[in-house]
């Protein structure tokens, strides 16, 4: 049996390590197919693409029921403080959670996170109650202004969302790794393929959010199954603890000692 699998956010433990959103795929039926297949247990909605009053809305909502998962309301598309903190707090009305993905874009290009504006709003919603998973940087003074403001949660990008790109810079996720060794860390947007996803996990990143990468491809519940496998396999990785790498080959069968037979 190996110990320590499972995870932990906000008190709330976790056997999967796998977060999911729920925008863009073709079929409800397909999202629910999606969200059995990768074995998830915490979902994320766009307070502002489902509106909880609107019939739509309503439908989306008991839609989201079935699957009993954890819901997490992230606040895609906020460019300002006031903004996201106003959708943060319908959310809250909206799906009875304290639970808030915060996301404060900087960029329209990019979809870069506005850090500044990130680390003040973290603060007053951490202030009002929510337990606050940001969408960061990889850059460690912002992780270490998010922890003071209170979130107990980081998630740098590994690449811009719906990228694919993977870990465009692993070196600098490895730091934020040894830099805050205690801190739940989930890696959030770029992630286009199970092995990104492996990658992040062998490096000791604790979860993988993403979107995307399964519900924009050609099987979305297939997809959903490989990233739950993938996901699993680079934790069973990480928790193994991985030979390190070498300059020289080092022959795995010895030479010294072995008969050689002379015909």
């Amino acid at each position: 049996m190996i110990k320590n699998n499972a995870l932990k956010l906000y008190g709330e433990t976790l056997s999967s390590r796998l977060l999911l959103g729920t925008a863009q795929y073709p079929s409800p039926q397909i999202l629910i197919g999606s969200i059995q297949s990768s074995a998830t247990q915490v979902i994320t909605v766009s307070v502002r693409r489902e509106s909880g009053t609107s019939r739509d809305g309503q439908r989306f909502w008991q839609l989201l029921k079935q699957s009993n998962c954890k819901i997490l309301p992230n606040t895609a598309g906020c460019r300002t403080v006031k903004e996201a903190l106003n959708t943060a707090q319908m959310a809250r009305e909206l799906f009875n959670t304290d639970w808030i993905k915060l996301e404060v874009i900087g960029n329209d290009d990019t979809l870069q996170p506005d850090v500044f504006g990130l680390v003040e709003a973290a603060r007053e919603l951490c202030q009002q109650g929510f337990k606050v998973f940001p969408y960061t940087t990889d850059d460690l003074v912002v992780g270490e202004q998010l922890l003071a403001a209170g979130c107990e949660v980081l998630m740098p990008w590994g690449a811009p969302i719906g990228s694919g790109r993977g870990l465009q810079n692993p070196k600098a996720l490895e730091s934020y790794r040894h830099y805050f060794p205690e801190i739940p860390l989930v890696v959030d947007a770029g992630i286009g393929l199970p092995s990104h996803a492996t990658q992040a996990m062998e490096i000791g990143y604790d979860a993988v959010l993403l979107n995307t990468a399964i519900a924009d491809s050609g099987q979305p519940t297939l997809m959903a199954k490989a990233f739950a496998h993938a996901i699993e396999a680079g934790r069973f990785a990480y928790l193994a603890q991985p030979i390190a790498q070498r300059d020289m080959a080092q022959p795995s069968t010895p030479v010294a000692g072995t008969p050689f037979w002379i015909s």
